[in-house]
């Protein structure tokens, strides 16, 4: 088995079809085979061998899943890194990963040169061009062959709370998971889907990338989310396929004319973040599109559950994809009845090998093949599941326990709010405080009265936030997770700074 395989399928059966638009180049599929062979075979012949680390560190583009598939043709090991971390954030996981060999822009050279000792830097002022270096291989090199429980891929996470750690996912896992999108997203090969977020990220990744050429579907590429080339994309290539996270949806609703511009689109998923409910029912009634979610992260090689297209259940992230199995467990470990709240424990195919050189720690994920998710949530009796909230989200004010996202989705009814974020900060008299962090829409005025007085109407007087805090934008990944940990030093240390203000009373 070899990831790989989902590319020679397509292959076989659409040769010429256009597989990579990019905004400087369009690969078929034929195209993109030749080349992502011919890189492997250049770096078979540079001594990178079966099982070998090999990083990827740049921009979306044709070229990135080019070198992306020549990694795996070559049996070796594709760690793909953010091209926006900085040599503090980069130096640890270089040192933790170890690349043989790695394909990384030229802006970005620098940052590696003293921290990475690999054999080949692959850059056009490294120690060779990509042109070069694909020059150098042969088109029919023959890919090898891998188990499917040999890693095929690293993804870094864990960034949000911590140091990051590297995610093992095997070739078993990334085809299995590819299958799964497809299939429950009715894809197919008159599909073209637009991929704003970061190929390193496991949703670019593996739910947009992989799955869309699994089903021999196109794929449009843009390196970041700008609101008129998105448009333009979708009007010029007849994109079907919307995929994004909450901030872009909130943000296209205030276009004119919305419905018009994605009059060529049939589908819309989000991720990254929950999406609030009242985004959801407005982007229905201005587009006629529905949102869909599932439920997924890193270490699952993308969605364990799916909230389907026949049966979608508003509120619920869905019911567990093929050969996934979905658990509720309490504090002890044991199961909880239908209904009832707990940690999200996960098994089957897509459930990871393991954190990369983190064998020992890694035991307290796992609960013997359950992996331990960290996320708060229940199942109903039709066997749907609804995450209440991450546990080390949950503020404990007062001694009770208060679920962020039940605020947040309140907050979210407020027509004048774009994003809001619910987090506790430390207080002497409560423990926490309940402290709400509000992205007002353009041109709106918040007031702090009003919105607290809308709260106390719907929720138990603990759970109404003591401040409410305004702000410009919240912190988010580059895969538009929102940093919550970032969130709370930002209002711990700077609440007097000019990009931050309490609500007026």
């Amino acid at each position: 088995m070899n990831i790989a395989n989902v590319l020679s399928a397509a292959v076989h059966d659409f040769p010429e079809k256009t597989a990579l638009i990019h905004p400087h180049r369009q690969m078929s599929f034929s195209q993109l085979d030749d080349e992502s062979s011919r890189l492997a075979s250049a770096l078979s012949k540079a001594g990178v061998m079966p099982g070998d680390h090999v990083g990827i560190m740049a921009p979306n583009s044709c070229e990135w899943i080019a070198a992306y598939f020549g990694i795996l043709k070559s049996g070796a090991v594709a760690v793909t890194l953010s091209h926006n971390l900085t040599r503090t954030e980069l130096t640890p996981i270089l040192k933790d990963c170890r690349p043989k060999a790695i394909f990384i822009s030229d802006d970005k050279l620098d940052d590696i040169r003293s921290e990475v000792a690999a054999d080949l830097i692959v850059s056009d002022r490294g120690d060779v061009s990509y042109n070069a270096l694909v020059a150098k291989g042969d088109p029919s090199f023959p890919f090898v062959d891998r188990r499917q429980d040999d890693t095929g891929v690293i993804l870094y996470t864990g960034g949000t709370t911590g140091t990051p750690k590297g995610v093992m996912l095997t070739h078993g896992n990334i085809v299995k998971s590819a299958g799964n999108v497809a299939r429950h997203e009715h894809s197919t090969k008159a599909d073209t889907a637009l991929c704003i977020l970061p190929l390193n990220h496991v949703f670019g990744q593996v739910h947009v990338m992989v799955s869309t050429l699994f089903a021999a579907g196109g794929l449009f590429l843009q390196e970041a989310f700008h609101t008129t080339q998105m448009l333009d994309a979708i009007s010029e290539y007849n994109i079907t396929k919307l995929y994004a996270v909450p901030t872009i949806y909130c943000r296209l609703l205030s276009i004119p004319g919305l419905k018009d511009k994605l009059s060529g689109v049939r589908y819309c998923f989000s991720a990254g973040a929950s999406m609030a409910q009242e985004v959801i029912r407005e982007w229905k009634e201005i587009t006629g599109l529905g949102i869909f979610e599932a439920y997924g992260m890193t270490e699952t090689a993308s969605m364990a559950t799916y909230n389907h297209y026949e049966k979608y259940v508003p509120g619920s992230v869905g019911t567990p994809v093929d050969d996934v199995n979905i658990r509720i467990v309490d504090a002890f470990g044991h199961s909880v009845s239908r209904g009832g709240k707990g940690e999200v424990c996960i098994s089957g195919p897509t459930v990871m090998k393991g954190y990369l050189n983190h064998e020992k720690e890694q035991k307290s994920y796992f609960d013997g093949q359950w992996f331990r998710s960290g996320d708060i949530g229940f199942m109903d009796e039709a066997g749907y599941l609804y995450i209440v909230d991450r546990i080390k989200d949950i503020i404990i004010t007062g001694g009770e326990n208060v679920y962020p996202k039940i605020i947040e989705e309140i907050l979210y009814q407020c027509h004048d709010i774009e994003e809001c974020a619910v987090i506790g900060i430390p207080d002497k008299e409560y423990g926490e405080r309940v402290v709400a962090c509000i992205v007002p829409k353009p041109n709106k005025v918040l007031n702090a009265a009003k919105l607290k007085a809308y709260l106390k109407e719907r929720l138990s007087p603990f759970k109404v936030p003591k401040d409410f805090i305004q702000l410009k934008d919240l912190p988010k990944s580059n895969s538009g997770k929102l940093l919550k940990r970032d969130l709370k030093q930002r209002v711990m240390s700077s609440l007097l700074s000019s990009e931050m203000e309490r609500l007026q009373n």
